[in-house]
């Protein structure tokens, strides 16, 4: 994977993009693929896998950004990737409605940087990806109680508090990223993501085998 441009030369490949510099449009989107990737594939409805495959609603969002470029010229007050992120989780949006129709989540529950633009994390897939893998099958009656409980919790959490998990603990994104997508300042962020940690740990901790590094 590419490495990711850093400010200075994101804003040379921007501006070097705007006036139709295709090599350039290559260095600012390949870096994020992989993050692209493993965002869709986390949040993308279990109904829908092997229906819809990722990289085709990757690059779907891909060339929404080329097209409407002009638009983020206007105000890059957001940060790019933040930007690109948006454009793929609306065309994700779009894939759950296509499919499912009326059983699509209700927008109006989904926290994001712009409401309502890709789907939730669910606490199934956020418990999953929590807990990791256990590969002894000795623990695999553990591993599914652990799972409940997990989700329990996650379920007992504040819907923000879900939010940033996901994003911090599987997105990978940086509390700063974290906190634009949802609105939040940098110490609130901070602070919710480490009381939602806090929290599950003492969950875990009282199952048995014991506690897990979350």
């Amino acid at each position: 994977m590419a490495d990711i441009p850093g400010d200075g030369e994101a804003t040379r490949l921007i501006e070097q993009a705007a006036r139709g510099d295709q090599r350039a449009w290559a260095e600012l989107l390949d870096p994020h693929r992989e993050r692209l990737r493993r965002m869709v594939a986390f949040r993308l409805d279990r109904r829908l896998q092997g229906r819809v495959d990722p990289s085709d609603v990757i690059q779907e969002g891909c060339l929404d950004a080329v097209r409407r470029f002009p638009d983020y010229l206007g105000d890059p007050s957001t940060p790019f990737y933040l930007w690109l992120r948006y454009l793929v989780g609306q065309r994700l949006m779009e894939h759950h409605r296509r499919h499912l129709g009326a059983q699509a989540r209700d927008a109006g529950r989904e926290l994001t940087l712009y409401r309502g633009a890709m789907p939730e994390a669910t606490t199934a897939a956020l418990a999953a990806q929590l807990l990791g893998r256990l590969t002894s099958p000795s623990q695999a009656a553990v591993r599914a109680e652990r799972r409940l409980r997990m989700q329990e919790a996650l379920n007992g959490l504040d819907p923000i508090d879900r939010e940033i998990l996901a994003l911090r603990h599987f997105e990978q994104l940086s509390n700063s990223e974290a906190a634009a997508a949802l609105g939040l300042d940098k110490s609130a962020a901070s602070k919710r993501y480490t009381r939602a940690l806090i929290r599950l740990k003492q969950v875990l901790g009282r199952l048995p085998g014991g506690p897990q590094e979350l």
